[in-house]
């Protein structure tokens, strides 16, 4: 009888063992990303803050940004909507979602503003810089807005419940 129970102990165990693996490897697989246009694996080297604010103001965003808690020389031409960066947020602001805001401002819309003031047709208002901007710059101007950002906690009120 023992022997019985050690073998359906021992059986019991090689299946959740070859369970744990199953979903390791279908884990790991689905990480891998078979997308061609995924960006895993993908890194700028650092950047110099102190250049990239020196270059918000170069390329004129400061036209159209603001940044929480900083004062940045006066745009030559104010632009048609001024939208706050930096400051607390609940989310990081990763490398690739500001590398992407730069290049490609129309993947995604800031939606705490009106559509009308920020976009056309569905394509943002903000100028496209890659005929103008170096990498470089990019780097550098991405270095400088990631330091903005500071991870908020939100707070949040629980309220016991009455019987």
């Amino acid at each position: 009888m023992e022997l019985m129970i050690y073998h359906g102990r021992r059986a019991m165990q090689k299946f959740i063992y070859s369970l744990f693996v199953a979903i390791a490897c279908a884990a790991l697989l689905s990480s891998c990303g078979s997308d061609p246009r995924s960006a895993s694996g993908f890194r700028l080297p650092d950047g110099d803050a102190a250049t990239g604010q020196a270059l918000f103001v170069e390329l004129q965003c400061n036209a159209c940004h603001t940044i929480a808690g900083l004062e940045v020389a006066a745009p030559i031409e104010a632009g048609p909507v001024a939208v706050l960066l930096g400051g607390p947020v609940a989310r990081v602001k990763t490398y690739g979602d500001l590398v992407s805001s730069v290049i490609n401002p129309s993947h995604k819309l800031i939606r705490s503003y009106p559509k009308e003031a920020i976009s056309k047709d569905g394509k943002s208002l903000m100028r496209v810089y890659n005929e103008t901007m170096t990498v470089q710059q990019l780097i550098d101007l991405v270095a400088f807005l990631q330091e903005q950002y500071k991870v908020a906690v939100p707070q949040y009120s629980y309220y016991a419940y009455k019987y």
